[in-house]
C-alpha cells in the first residue's frame, strides 16, 4: 500500500480557495525584491490549493490552518475587508519580509479567532498596531518587529493582559515611546522569548520579568530603561540577555552565577557599577560575555572554572584595575578578547599554553613593561590592539612574523616601544593591511614594511621620522589607501605611495616641495598643510577628480589659485587654502553642480570681486574670506543658499549698504556666525536682514539625534581621524594675558553677529531682540544713534554684548538685566545717561564697561546720582580672589559635519587653572559641563579681568577655515 494511500492530501474547501486566490489577486509581484521567487506564482484555481506552496490544511476536515507566504515578493495593501479573515480555520499566518507599501495594518485580525502564530515583521507596514490583535485570545508568537509601527498605552496594556498563552512576543523597532515599561509586568507567565530591541522605551523596566519561570530569552537594546538586576529568583531557563544601551544601575548580583543555561550575556553601555561577581566566571555554557561601557570596578580574578565555551569577552571602558591574568589567553575557545579602556596595569606574564584567539585589544590601559615573548605564540591573532599603554622595549621583526595571520596591528602611543634595528628583509608580513604605528618615537621608515603586499592603512603619524623617504622605500605598496606621516620632521617625499591611494596625510612636517611626480588619480582626501611649501599650486592637482578634501593651508603657497580648482571635483566637501600668499581673484566655484561644504580661503592677498558662481553652491555651510583685499558690496545673493551657516567677510574692503535681495525668501536663514566686522560697510541696519536669520531665532538642539549616536557607537578610530568633521576651534585673547585657548566644540550650539568697524549708522533695529539663540553681539566702533533697544534683553542666550564707540544717547534698559548669562559687557565711549541698572551679571561688571559716558552715574563708577533713583548697589560683589586660582573640570562634545553624519566621540579631560575670565567660566559651565571632548590649553600668563577703558574695545573675531578635518574658528577679545 502506497504512502500516498495512507496519507492522502486532503481536499481545499472552496471558500478557502476562493480566498486565497482572491488575496493573491489584491497583491503584484515586486521584482526587486531580494526574496528568491514568489510562493504565490504556482496557484492555480484548477488545483488543490492543498498542494499550494505555502499553504497546509487539516487533514480531516480539509481548512486551511497555516499560510506561510514569507518572503514571497509581495507588494501592495492590506485592507479592513481583506479576503484572508475568511479563513476561519486558519492558526498560522506569516507574511514576514514582503512590502505593503507603507500602509497600516487593518482591523480585523480578530476574526481569526483560531490564530496562533502571527509574522508581520519586516513588511513596511506604518501606523498604530490595530487593537484587536489584542483580541487573539490563543496567539502563542507575535512578531511585528522592524516596521514603523506604533503602540499606544492602551493597546499595549490591552495586549498584555488579555494573551494569557503567549509565548513569543517580538516588537523590536517598533515604537512605544508611549508605553509605561511597568505594563509589561502584566506579561503572562508562559512568556519565552521578550523582544524589545529598539522601542524607544523610557523608565524603569521591572525587575519581576527576568522572574518569569519560562522566560529564556530578552533582548531590551537600544531603548533609555532604567532598572535593576534581580539579586534572586532568575528564571532558571534563561538563555539570552541582551540590555546594551540602556541605563541599567546597581550592581551585577552573585545570583548571576545560577544561569547554568545562560550562553549570550550582554549588559554593555549602561551604568552598572561595583565588582565583578566571582560566580560570573562559573558560568559554563556562556559563549559571549559583554559587560562593556559600564562603571564596573576592581581586579579580575587570577583564575576561573568556566569559560569553557566562552567565544567572546568585553569588559573594556570600564574602571578595572589590577594586573592582566594569563587565563584569558588560555581560554580554549576564546576567538575575540577586548579589556581596552580600563586602568589595568603591570606587565602581562607569560602565558603557559597560548589559546587559538584571533583577535586582542588592551589599547588604553596602563600596562608597562615589555610584551612578553608567548605573547607571540597566539599564532592565530589577526587583530592586536597594544596601544596607548606603556610598553617599553624592542619588537624583534622575527618574532612578530611568527603571527603570520595577523591582519591590523595596533601600537600607537607607546613612546617607550621601539623596532629591532635589522632591516626584517627575511620577515615577512603576509596579511598586514593596518598597521598603527603613531606617538612611538619612530626615527626612520621601517623598511621591513616593504613585504606587507597587502598593506592598506600606515598610521606614522607623530614620529621623529627626518629627512626624505626615497623612492625605494615605500615601492611595492600597491593595495596602500591611507598614508598618515602627519606630524613629523619630513623635508622631502620622492613620490607618493602605491596606485590606489585614497587618503594622504602630510600635515606639520618640513616639505619644501610637491614630489615631481603627479598625485595619485584614485586620492580623495589631501592633507598638506601646515609645511614650508612654496611657488605655486600644481595644475596636476586638477586631475583628482575623486578628491573629497583638499587641505593646503598655512603654508607659503603664492601666484593665482588656478581655475581649475574650482569645479575639478564633483565630490569635493572641504577646501581649505587659507593662510598662504595667493594673490589675484578667487575662481568661479560651483559652476556645475558640486557637494562643496566647506571653503576657507582667508588670511591671503585677494582681490576683485566675489564670483557670482558661489551661489551655486548649494551645500556650501562655511565661507571664510576674511583678512584679503576683496573690494565687492554686500553679498546678499549669498543668500539663496539653503544651508549657510558661517559667513565671514571680516577685514576685507567691502562696501555700501547691507542691502537684501527681495527675490530670495527667507535669505540667509540658516546663518548662525556672521561676521562683517572691519569693513566700509555702511547705511542703515535693515530689519529684514534680522527677520530672515530663522537659525538665530530658536534656541539650538545640543542633543544628537539617534542616528548621531548610533554612528558615534562605532567608535572614533585612528584611520577616521582623518575624515572631515566640522569643529569649531576658538582662541581667546583677553586684556593683561596672552592666553591662548584651542578646543572643539559643535558649531551649531554656538553663533554671533560681528558688524563692529564699520561705517553703520542709524538706530539699532529692535528685530535684534527676536533672536534668542544668539550668544556674542558686536555692533561698536560705527556710527549708530539713538536708545539701546529694551528688546535686547530678549536675548536669554547671550553672552557677549559689545555696544562700544557709537553715538548712543539714553538711559540703560533695565531690561538688560534680564540676560542671566552675560558676561561681557562693554558700552563705552558712547552719550549714555542716567543710573546704571543693578541686578544679575550687571552686579558683576567693572567701570570700564561704561567709560566714556559722561552722563552715567551710580553703582559701579564712582559718580553717585542725584535724582534719588538709583538702586541700591549689592551687598557683596562677586569678586575672585587674585591669588587663588579656580579649578573646574571641562567636558565638551566634539561633534561634527561629514557628509551628513557623526563618525565619531572623542573623550577628553581637562582642568583649566585661572583666575580670570569668569564670563568664559560661566559659558563653559552652562553649555558644555555634562558633555566631552578633547581640549588644548596654552597658557602662557595668568589672565586678567576682561575690561575696557580709554583706548580699549572689545572685539569679537570669528575666523572660521577648515582644518584637515576639521572647520576651525578663532574668537578674538582683543584689548
Amino acid at each position: 500500500m502506497s504512502s500516498s494511500s495512507l496519507n492522502p492530501t486532503p481536499l481545499c474547501l472552496p471558500e478557502d480557495t476562493s480566498a486565497l486566490l482572491q488575496f493573491k489577486n489584491t497583491l503584484f509581484i515586486d521584482e526587486d525584491a531580494l526574496c528568491p521567487y514568489s510562493k504565490t506564482q504556482s496557484w492555480n484555481e484548477s488545483t488543490n490549493c492543498c498542494t499550494w506552496e505555502g499553504v497546509t490544511c487539516d487533514k480531516v476536515t480539509g481548512q486551511v490552518i497555516s499560510l506561510d507566504l514569507s518572503c514571497s515578493m509581495l507588494t501592495g495593501s492590506l485592507y479592513p475587508n481583506t479576503s484572508l479573515f475568511r479563513l476561519q480555520g486558519l492558526k498560522r499566518l506569516d507574511l514576514s519580509f514582503n512590502n505593503f507599501s507603507g500602509t497600516s495594518i487593518p482591523s480585523g485580525f480578530s476574526q481569526l479567532v483560531s490564530l496562533t502564530y502571527l509574522d508581520l515583521s519586516c513588511c513596511f507596514f506604518s501606523g498604530s498596531v490595530p487593537s484587536d490583535i489584542s483580541l487573539l485570545s490563543k496567539l502563542i508568537s507575535l512578531n511585528l518587529s522592524t516596521n514603523d509601527l506604533k503602540f499606544d498605552r492602551q493597546s499595549f496594556d490591552m495586549l498584555t493582559r488579555n494573551l494569557s498563552k503567549l509565548e513569543n512576543l517580538v516588537l523590536d523597532l517598533v515604537n512605544m515611546s508611549d508605553v509605561v515599561p511597568t505594563s509589561s509586568m502584566n506579561l503572562p507567565s508562559s512568556l519565552k522569548h521578550l523582544g524589545l530591541k529598539f522601542c524607544n522605551l523610557k523608565g524603569k523596566f521591572p525587575t519581576e520579568i527576568f522572574q518569569l519561570r519560562h522566560l529564556e530569552y530578552v533582548d531590551l537594546t537600544l531603548n533609555s530603561l532604567t532598572g535593576y538586576l534581580p539579586s534572586s529568583n532568575w528564571s532558571s531557563h534563561l538563555k539570552y540577555i541582551d540590555l546594551n544601551d540602556n541605563q541599567f544601575r546597581g550592581p551585577i548580583p552573585a545570583s548571576i552565577g545560577n544561569l547554568t543555561k545562560i550562553t549570550f550575556l550582554d549588559l554593555s553601555n549602561n551604568e552598572f557599577q561595583g565588582q565583578l561577581p566571582s560566580s560570573l566566571f562559573s558560568l559554563k555554557q556562556l559563549t559571549d560575555l559583554v559587560l562593556s561601557n559600564n562603571n564596573l570596578e576592581g581586579f579580575l580574578p587570577t583564575h576561573v572554572r568556566g569559560f569553557q565555551d566562552l567565544k567572546v569577552l568585553c569588559l573594556s571602558n570600564n574602571l578595572l584595575t589590577g594586573a592582566i591574568p594569563s587565563w584569558p589567553f588560555t581560554l580554549p575557545s576564546l576567538e575575540e578578547l577586548d579589556l581596552s579602556g580600563n586602568r589595568l596595569s603591570g606587565p602581562i606574564n607569560q602565558i603557559q599554553k597560548p589559546n587559538s584567539v584571533q583577535k586582542v585589544y588592551l589599547g588604553y590601559n596602563e600596562i608597562h613593561g615589555e610584551i612578553p615573548s608567548s605573547f607571540f605564540d597566539l599564532v592565530n591573532l589577526t587583530e592586536l590592539d597594544l596601544s596607548s599603554n606603556s610598553f617599553s622595549g624592542v619588537i624583534k621583526l622575527d618574532v612578530l612574523s611568527k603571527l603570520k595571520e595577523l591582519g591590523e596591528l595596533n601600537l600607537s602611543n607607546n613612546t617607550l616601544l621601539s623596532w629591532s634595528s635589522d632591516s626584517g628583509s627575511n620577515t615577512t608580513f603576509q596579511e598586514l593591511h593596518t598597521l598603527y604605528f603613531s606617538s612611538c618615537n619612530v626615527r626612520q621608515f621601517p623598511n621591513f614594511l616593504r613585504s606587507a603586499k597587502k598593506l592598506s592603512l600606515l598610521d606614522l603619524s607623530n614620529n621623529s621620522i627626518q629627512g626624505s623617504i626615497l623612492k625605494w622605500e615605500s615601492e611595492g605598496w600597491e593595495q596602500l589607501t591611507v598614508l598618515n606621516l602627519s606630524y613629523n620632521s619630513l623635508t622631502g617625499l620622492e613620490h607618493f605611495p602605491g596606485k590606489n591611494l585614497k587618503f594622504l596625510d602630510l600635515r606639520s612636517n618640513l616639505l619644501h616641495n610637491l614630489p615631481l611626480t603627479p598625485l595619485p588619480p584614485s586620492l580623495q582626501g589631501f592633507w598638506i598643510s601646515n609645511n614650508n611649501l612654496t611657488g605655486k599650486i600644481p595644475p596636476s592637482i586638477c586631475n583628482l577628480t575623486s578628491l573629497d578634501v583638499l587641505d593646503m593651508s598655512r603654508n607659503y603657497l603664492g601666484g593665482v589659485i588656478p581655475a581649475c580648482l574650482g569645479n575639478f571635483s564633483h565630490e569635493i566637501l572641504n577646501i581649505n587654502l587659507q593662510m598662504n600668499k595667493f594673490r589675484g581673484k578667487i575662481p568661479d566655484f560651483c559652476v556645475d553642480d558640486n557637494a562643496l561644504v566647506n571653503l576657507a580661503l582667508n588670511d591671503n592677498q585677494l582681490e576683485g570681486l566675489l564670483p557670482r558662481s558661489l551661489s551655486n553652491c548649494t551645500s556650501l555651510k562655511f565661507l571664510n574670506l576674511a583678512n584679503n583685499k576683496l573690494s565687492d558690496t554686500f553679498p546678499h545673493w549669498l543668500g539663496v543658499l539653503p544651508d549657510l551657516q558661517v559667513l565671514n567677510l571680516r577685514f576685507n574692503n567691502f562696501q555700501g549698504p547691507l542691502s537684501i535681495s527681495n527675490d530670495t525668501k527667507p535669505s540667509f536663514s540658516s546663518l548662525q556666525i556672521a561676521d562683517l566686522s572691519q569693513n566700509k560697510f555702511t547705511g542703515l541696519l535693515p530689519t529684514t536682514f534680522f527677520q530672515n536669520l530663522d537659525a538665530l531665532k530658536h534656541a539650538i538642539s545640543k542633543h544628537k539625534s539617534m542616528f548621531q549616536e548610533a554612528w558615534e557607537d562605532q567608535g572614533l578610530y585612528q584611520h577616521l581621524a582623518l575624515d572631515f568633521y566640522g569643529q569649531i576651534s576658538l582662541n581667546v585673547t583677553t586684556k593683561g594675558s596672552d592666553i591662548e585657548l584651542e578646543y572643539k566644540r559643535s558649531l551649531p550650539i554656538f553663533s554671533g553677529i560681528d558688524f563692529s568697524s564699520n561705517k553703520f549708522y542709524g538706530k539699532i533695529p529692535d528685530v535684534i531682540g527676536e533672536l534668542h539663540a544668539i550668544h556674542m553681539l558686536n555692533l561698536s566702533h560705527n556710527n549708530f544713534i539713538g536708545h539701546i533697544p529694551p528688546s535686547l534683553g530678549n536675548l536669554m542666550e547671550l553672552e557677549s554684548l559689545d555696544l562700544s564707540s557709537n553715538k548712543l544717547s539714553g538711559r540703560i534698559p533695565s531690561q538688560l538685566t534680564n540676560l542671566t548669562f552675560l558676561a561681557v559687557l562693554n558700552f563705552s565711549d558712547n552719550n549714555l545717561v542716567g543710573p546704571i541698572p543693578h541686578g544679575n551679571q550687571f552686579d558683576t561688571f567693572e567701570n570700564d564697561s561704561y567709560h566714556g559716558n559722561l552722563g552715567l552715574c551710580g553703582f559701579p563708577l564712582t559718580k553717585q546720582c542725584d535724582n534719588g533713583d538709583e538702586p541700591k548697589p549689592p551687598a557683596s560683589k562677586f569678586k575672585e580672589d587674585e591669588g587663588s586660582p579656580i579649578s573646574f573640570l571641562w567636558q565638551l562634545v566634539m561633534m561634527g559635519y561629514g557628509c551628513g553624519a557623526v563618525l565619531g566621540l572623542s573623550t577628553g579631560y581637562i582642568v583649566f587653572t585661572t583666575g580670570r575670565p569668569w564670563w568664559f567660566v560661566r559659558m563653559v559651565e552652562r553649555d558644555w559641563k555634562p558633555n566631552v571632548t578633547s581640549i588644548d590649553l596654552k597658557c602662557n600668563k595668568r589672565p586678567a579681568a576682561v575690561q575696557h577703558g580709554d583706548q580699549q574695545q572689545l572685539n569679537m573675531k570669528i575666523n572660521i577655515g577648515v582644518e584637515p578635518n576639521a572647520i576651525t574658528s578663532l574668537v578674538h577679545f582683543v584689548p
